[in-house]
């Protein structure tokens, strides 16, 4: 957008200076003006001041200074036209920010994406039809200008700088998404936040092999490599295409009609705050849906538990089922 305004501006001044140039020279050789008479009547009728001219003009300079006054018209609008939308943008990106930061100042435990390319639009697009509360980091103000108005909190700058990670409240936040396709970047990145907030959940994307363990020796929790992850989708396409099919029609987030995968804390399936055994909480007869995982308080993740199972404190449980026996479930234990 810069570099867009500059050019506009660049030119706007050039033609400025071209028919200002042809203005003097004209007059000075044509009319036999004095250079200052020459700039005198230059000034006076690019501007359509209308003073008075210093000399009695003969029907061939009358054309000359008709055609200068249509051209700098058309030259003069162009420039001021450029040069109010290059201040209008400007101010607009000035409160826009400041739109920002006054909500950011209210945001407790958000995440922070880092990064507006296809992944970190797509992890946006999830976040927000899970209505958690986040906020983008991006470089490019052009992005910034075409996406503003999509529901999305943006930050202008470049996330490997401490200054910019402040600003979008990492040491209030509760995850962060490295999204740049720079695993450099992403690692700066990680490393900064990981410093600055050790509680901070830190997911990041990663292009290359290597990068992977430099990524979690420096603080990442999660690395995920979409490239190898697309490969694998489609060799699994060829293997197993009906189990791929059924599993990429599995919804997680979205339209509350759709959604077929749900996690439920055990503070919610246990208000009371009794460990109870996965048959005792007779889940399936209560809301038609069926417990597929248990995550353990350790991070230990067991595939379809056994009913005797005993749910411990800070535990989760993952269940499946239909649209509406999801609704159910949440209906029934206040999610």
């Amino acid at each position: 957008m810069k570099q867009f305004f500059s050019s506009k501006i660049a030119v706007a001044i050039l033609l400025l200076i071209l028919v200002f140039t042809a203005g003097v020279v004209g007059f000075h050789f044509f009319s036999e003006y004095s250079w200052i008479d020459a700039f005198y009547m230059t000034v006076i009728t690019v501007t359509t001041v209308g003073y008075g001219e210093v000399m009695p003009l003969s029907p061939n300079e009358k054309l000359f200074v008709s055609l200068l006054i249509i051209s700098s018209i058309f030259i003069v609008g162009y420039a001021i036209s450029v040069i109010t939308e290059y201040i209008l943008s400007k101010n607009i990106g000035i409160l826009r920010q400041k739109k920002v930061q006054k909500k950011l100042k209210s945001m407790h435990n958000h995440v922070v994406v880092c990064g507006f390319g296809r992944n970190g639009k797509q992890a946006a697009q999830k976040l927000l039809a899970y209505n958690r509360p986040f906020v983008i980091i991006e470089k490019d103000e052009e992005i910034i200008d075409r996406f503003s108005d999509d529901d999305y909190l943006f930050i202008l700058g470049n996330a490997i700088e401490d200054e910019i990670l402040l600003k979008a409240g990492i040491k209030r936040a509760s995850t962060l998404i490295c999204a740049t396709p720079n695993d450099a970047d992403n690692l700066f990145i990680v490393l900064s936040a990981r410093q600055m907030n050790k509680d901070l959940k830190i997911i990041s994307r990663a292009s290359e092999e290597t990068s992977y363990k430099k990524l979690k020796l420096g603080g990442a929790d999660n690395v995920i490599m979409p490239d190898k992850i697309g490969g694998d989708h489609m060799a699994s396409l060829v293997v197993v295409p009906d189990l791929v099919e059924f599993l990429d029609n599995l919804t997680v987030s979205g339209q509350q009609d759709s959604i077929n995968v749900e996690q439920i804390p055990f503070e919610k399936m246990c208000p009371h705050g009794r460990e109870q055994a996965i048959r005792d909480l007779d889940v399936r007869k209560k809301t038609g849906c069926s417990i597929i995982g248990y995550r353990s308080p350790s991070g230990e993740y067991i595939v379809n538990p056994e009913p005797s199972l005993v749910l411990q404190k800070n535990s989760k449980l993952i269940l499946i089922g239909r649209p509406e026996q999801i609704e159910s479930l949440k209906r029934e234990y206040g999610v």
